[in-house]
Order: C-alpha cells, then structure tokens, then sequence
C-alpha cells in the first residue's frame, strides 16, 4: 500500500509543530543515549516484525517506529494532536477501568505514557508495557525511570504475545488500532480475549471512528496508512466477534473514542455482540478474580 508523500501535515503543520517543540533539546536527548545498545536490552529474537509495520512510514518518520528518531520525536509531537490536552485523553482510558487489577498489559505501549498513568493509578499492580519497537522501548523506560516507576517493559507483537492464558485482569491498547489493518486489529483482539481472566476487561483508546468517517479530510491530515480503513471498521463489531461483552463505546472530546469490553465467564457459547447485552457499569457480577472471585 504506497504512502501520500504530500499530506497537509507535511505541507503545513509539520512546519508549525517545529515552531513549537524544542529541536535542539531533542537533539541533545537523541544523542544522549546509544540507541542500537540500548534497544538491544530488549530486542527479541523469537519477534518477527510484520511487513504492515515495517513497510510503511507513519506520521512522516520513516521506517515508521523501528528509529530511534521515532522514540525521539514521538512525545513532542502528540502532545499538540490530540485535543484538547494528550494527558485528559489518555486519562479518559484510566478512569474507564472498572475492576481491581492485579496484573495489567499495555499493548502498543510506545514511549510508555498511558503505560505510566497506569501504574500511578493501579501502584499494586504488575504492569507490563509491550511494544513492536525495542527504540520505543528504550524512552519507555527512560520515563519510568525518571518517574520512580517499576514497570515490565517486553519486545513483542500484540498480535501474539507469547504471555500465559488468563495471566490478566485488564488489557489496554492506546492509539494503536488506527495503525493496524482491520484484521490485525481483530487478531490483537483475540489474543487480549485469551490473554484475560474470566470477567476481565480490555480498553481500547483511538480515534473516533464516527468523526473519522463524517469528517474525510481529518484522514488527509497525518501520514497515516491504515487510517481509512480504520474509520471504515468497528471496534465494537470487532470485539464482540473476539467475544466480548458489554461492548461500549463513548466519546472522548468528540474526535477520540475509548471502547470497553469484558470477558464473560460462559466462554464455550460466545454470543452474537449485542451492544446492551450487559451494563458496562456493573462488572462485580461477571465474576473477575478482580473483585476477589476465583475463575
């Protein structure tokens, strides 16, 4: 799938962005760090990296994330795309948690930002941060570290973790699906499903797709490939053919979505995804070792 070269966010606000972030900070920051040694502490050779990622430029980088100029350069940036404030979208994802996690899984976890709100939300609990870049990995934990943060940073494919049946209590995924193909969205799907305890919930945070489908020209902005299909989709749809339930999706200022699902506990008769097949308010009764009841 060939890439637009010619976005209006290379044309036009690339330019305005580097008015506003500090590039020489950035510089001293990159060349701070021995980045080829470093992602070596997590590069795993059992990982293969899918074409759909590293075929493709996202957001202007190339090679996409597999850079250190990725990991560098990716803060910096988001803080002025997602309106109306990068910290009170993430934090919409934080505040949808609605069980007790003991052990939770940041997939797509990137620099680590959502991954870090968590486990200053949840501090009891195991955090683990999984990312297809070992670059991205590197500032992940570089921000841990300055945070006094303990959290597992793991090189992976969400696609296939290779982590333990039923080993967590929430699975978490933010701004990653709008940078996979439908089906690889569906797949990571199935994979948290497996990856949850009976009665646990995944969140999903990304774009809204009923603007992304109203509003085209929101789809022209970024160097973003598998935008379009993405608005196209339906996270919900997806998740409830994973086997979800209590699929809800809700707003988050208009042009991002977070959508909620939990992992029932009959799982051999997956029903059809019916959107108010359960209260997405009132999980205690789904019986999640979260709420202290054994699977």
């Amino acid at each position: 799938m060939a890439v637009r070269q010619d976005t209006i966010w290379e044309r036009f606000l690339s330019p305005v962005v580097r008015l506003l972030i500090d590039e020489d900070g950035l510089r001293r920051y990159a060349d701070s760090i021995d980045w080829e040694k470093e992602s070596d502490r997590y590069r795993r050779d059992d990982v293969i990296i899918p074409s759909y990622y590293s075929s493709q430029n996202f957001h202007g980088v190339t090679n996409g994330y597999l850079n250190s100029d990725a990991a560098v350069t990716y803060d910096p940036i988001t803080q002025y795309v997602l309106p109306p404030n990068e910290s009170i979208v993430r934090q919409a994802l934080v505040d949808a948690v609605k069980v007790k996690p003991r052990r939770i899984l940041d997939l797509g976890c990137g620099t680590g930002s959502t991954t870090l709100m968590l486990k200053q939300t949840f501090p009891q609990a195991e955090v683990i941060g999984l990312d297809l870049s070992p670059y991205m990995l590197v500032r992940a934990e570089d921000k841990a570290r300055n945070a006094g943060l303990e959290i597992l940073w793991r090189h992976g494919n969400a696609e296939k973790t290779g982590l333990r049946d039923a080993s967590f209590d929430l699975v978490t995924a933010s701004l990653l699906f709008h940078e996979t193909p439908d089906a690889v969205s569906l797949a990571i799907l199935r994979e948290t499903f497996r990856l949850l305890v009976t009665g646990g919930q995944v969140l999903i945070l990304d774009g809204n797709q009923k603007t992304l489908r109203q509003l085209q020209c929101l789809n022209d902005i970024f160097e973003e490939p598998y935008i379009r299909e993405y608005a196209a989709g339906s996270i919900d749809a997806n998740m409830g053919a994973a086997g979800f339930e209590a699929v809800r999706s809700q707003d988050v200022w208009w042009i991002n979505q977070v959508t909620s699902g939990v992992k029932p506990i009959a799982t051999e008769n997956v029903r059809q995804y019916t959107p108010t097949s359960i209260d997405n308010n009132d999980l205690e009764g789904l019986g999640s070792p979260a709420f202290g009841i054994m699977a």
